[in-house]
């Protein structure tokens, strides 16, 4: 395993990158802003910050790429090959991308490096692997017609993604936008710009056209309004907060009516009953919780408590949440980062205060971190007993490294509790009845249900949610839709 100095010393050999990638090529944009390393406030670079005439330009060889046919009406197979070379790729520079990705939000290396790359990767293989696999139909029509169903590529695909899963989240976007033949404009969040950049050069290695994948970077109220009001983009498609979501909404219907599909807030209730396997839910409800600094759409920042369970359970939770380790983003025993930047940090702080004002009682872990890091970034995993639904913890997406305990007497008054969300994103069950769960998984309304474990997904099944949390699928096949029109040719025989 390699050492924080040995990380350390590999980053001080990467040029960082500092312009957004056009039609081929790395260009400066006449605007800049600054970039710095959320564990350290150490500046890193000034990063080219797209106007609208830039988003334009790019737009216009996105449409021109387009309509030449080189991806687009490239044989499947092809498309295929270029797709898992670009996989490989990303394999093959996985500790280059971890390092830029760890640097540019904060989050342990081990994750960045086994978790985040890998699952990158492994989205482009299955969606390359996918689309020599998927047939148009025919429809069951009179036997002197036929009608013939077409699915084709929409055109030019818009992505802006969020800053803590910068390149993985991408991936759900992109793969299956390039898997049927669209091009591509890429937005990473302003804060973390670097892995999606990276990205763009191995693209091009792969042999996927230029023109076909551009990143774009800028602020989101520049660059992300400029590609939201855009006349000559035909789909949007985003990850991040449901107030920004509402905004591309109604960028959309100010402009051309793109399709806009937005995954967005979530605040996920983690129900576990008295005759559940209390060790394991334990485990996994730390995890739910704390994982990736709590910086998690579908984390299970609400967990609900049987009232019987409920004292032996904080109790060992606490002890348990003592026992992570929070440093240096590069130390190979760093289990949590810091935030993504001071503000949002902050605004955790003042959400916390808010919450013991109105009668939690805060379990904090005490912060023990070396003098080369931010403390103003860092926020130690925090737990808020005695909150009721009447609280604003109990119903405010945090985004941190925060958990309320509330505990309910009924399986109706835990559905209640659960379901009492703008969002409806995820959820999980603790139950060793496996008819209760699956009873009560049918009442909760969210996109997924987890019983006995927490945060279920993979590239094979649908994510997303209900209410506030958005609408459409990322991942599975059915994320394809997004992403494809259907044609119907009629011929009268």
């Amino acid at each position: 395993m390699k050492l924080k100095q040995d990380w350390l010393d590999q980053l001080s050999q990467i040029k960082l990158p500092k312009s957004y990638f056009i039609a081929g090529q790395y260009v400066e944009a006449k605007q800049t802003y600054p970039i710095t390393n959320p564990a350290t406030g150490e500046f890193l670079v000034s990063m080219s910050a797209c106007d609208a005439q830039e988003v334009n330009q790019a737009v216009q060889h996105a449409r021109n790429t387009f309509q030449s046919g080189v991806w687009s009406r490239l044989a499947p197979r092809e498309r295929k090959q270029k797709l898992k070379k670009l996989a490989e790729l990303i394999l093959e520079h996985a500790e280059e991308l971890a390092l830029l990705e760890s640097l540019n939000v904060g989050k342990p290396i081990q994750d960045s490096l086994n978790v985040d790359i890998p699952g990158a990767a492994f989205c482009f293989e299955w969606y390359a692997e996918s689309i020599d696999k998927m047939y148009d139909e025919i429809a069951p029509t009179h036997h002197d017609q036929l009608a013939m169903i077409f699915r084709e590529p929409i055109g030019v695909v818009a992505a802006v993604v969020p800053w803590n899963f910068p390149l993985d989240l991408a991936s759900w976007k992109l793969a299956p936008a390039l898997a049927t033949g669209n091009c591509v404009l890429l937005k990473p969040a302003e804060q973390s710009p670097f892995t999606a950049l990276k990205l763009a050069e191995l693209a091009q290695q792969a042999g996927i056209p230029d023109g076909v994948l551009q990143v774009l970077t800028g602020l989101g109220q520049v660059t992300g309004q400029a590609i939201g009001r855009h006349p000559d983009i035909d789909c949007l498609v985003f990850t991040g907060s449901t107030e920004t979501a509402k905004k591309f909404l109604v960028y959309s219907a100010e402009s051309n009516m793109k399709p806009v599909w937005p995954e967005t807030g979530g605040k996920s209730a983690n129900i576990i009953f008295a005759d559940a396997n209390i060790d394991q839910a334990l485990d996994k409800a730390i995890f739910g919780a704390f994982y990736n600094q709590g910086e998690v759409c579908s984390a299970n920042s609400r967990i609900l408590l049987e009232r019987s369970i409920a004292p032996q359970f904080i109790q060992k939770f606490v002890e348990k949440a003592k026992n992570i380790k929070i440093g240096h983003p590069l130390d190979p025993n760093t289990q949590m980062g810091c935030l993504i930047d001071r503000q949002h940090a902050n605004n955790v702080r003042l959400a916390i205060d808010q919450a013991k004002a109105q009668g939690a009682e805060c379990h904090s872990i005490t912060l023990n971190l070396d003098d080369d890091l931010d403390q103003a970034s860092y926020i130690a995993p925090t737990i808020l007993t005695g909150v009721t639904a009447e609280f604003d913890i109990f119903h405010q997406e945090v985004f941190g490294p925060v958990v309320s305990i509330t505990t309910f007497e009924t399986q109706e008054e835990a559905i209640e509790l659960a379901n009492h969300s703008i969002y409806g994103l995820a959820a999980s069950i603790w139950t060793q009845d496996i008819q209760k769960a699956i009873i009560l998984s049918k009442q909760l309304l969210v996109g997924t249900v987890s019983i006995n474990t927490v945060d279920a997904l993979d590239v094979c099944t649908p994510f997303g949610g209900y209410k506030q949390s958005g609408f459409g699928r990322d991942l599975s096949l059915h994320a394809i839709d997004k992403f494809t029109q259907l044609k119907t040719t009629w011929i009268q025989l």
